[in-house]
C-alpha cells in the first residue's frame, strides 16, 4: 500500500505564520514555481500545486492540506559579490541588463554570468566569488521578478 503524497495549494507569506513542521531549502531559481514535487529536510515529499506561478521568499511557508506548515529557506548558492567606489553606477549597469541583483548598502550580489562579470570588471568593480542565499530585489513597483534575456 503506497502512502499518498501530501499537497499544498496554499502559501503563507513570511511573518504571517508560525510553527513550521519542516522546511524545504530552495535556490532563487527554484523559488519560482507553480506545480512541482518538493522534498523536505526530513525527507517528506509533497506536491506544490499553486493557482499560478509564484515567486517564493525566504520565510514563506507551504500549508499542506492537513494544516502542517513547511517553511521555505533560501539556499546558499554561488554568487558574485560586487563592491567598488561607485555602487550606484554599477547597480545601474546591472539593472540595465535586466539581471537580478541583491542590493545592500556596501555591496551588490548577482548570480554567476561571465558576460556581466567581464562588464563589471571593465567598469572597475571589485568582484569576489561567494556562496550565500540570494534574495534579489523584486521587479517593477517592488513585486514580482525580473528576468534576464534568457527567459
Amino acid at each position: 500500500m503506497s502512502k499518498s503524497l501530501s499537497s499544498s495549494q496554499t502559501l503563507q507569506r513570511a511573518n504571517h505564520w508560525s510553527g513550521a513542521h519542516d522546511l524545504v531549502t530552495l535556490t532563487y531559481d527554484d523559488r519560482f514555481l507553480r506545480r512541482k514535487v518538493l522534498t523536505t529536510a526530513q525527507g517528506e515529499r509533497f506536491l506544490v500545486d499553486l493557482p499560478q506561478t509564484t515567486s517564493l521568499n525566504h520565510g514563506d511557508a507551504f500549508e499542506l492540506t492537513d494544516g502542517r506548515l513547511i517553511e521555505v529557506i533560501a539556499a546558499k548558492e554561488p554568487l558574485i559579490e560586487v563592491t567598488g567606489p561607485d555602487l550606484t553606477r554599477l547597480a545601474w549597469h546591472i539593472g540595465n541588463r535586466h539581471t537580478p541583483c541583491q542590493i545592500e548598502p556596501d555591496r551588490l550580489l548577482i548570480q554567476h554570468d561571465h558576460v556581466i562579470r567581464d562588464m563589471l570588471a571593465q567598469l572597475g568593480a571589485t568582484l569576489r566569488d561567494i556562496s550565500e542565499p540570494f534574495t534579489p530585489e523584486g521587479g517593477a513597483y517592488g513585486h514580482g521578478r525580473t528576468h534576464g534575456h534568457a527567459h
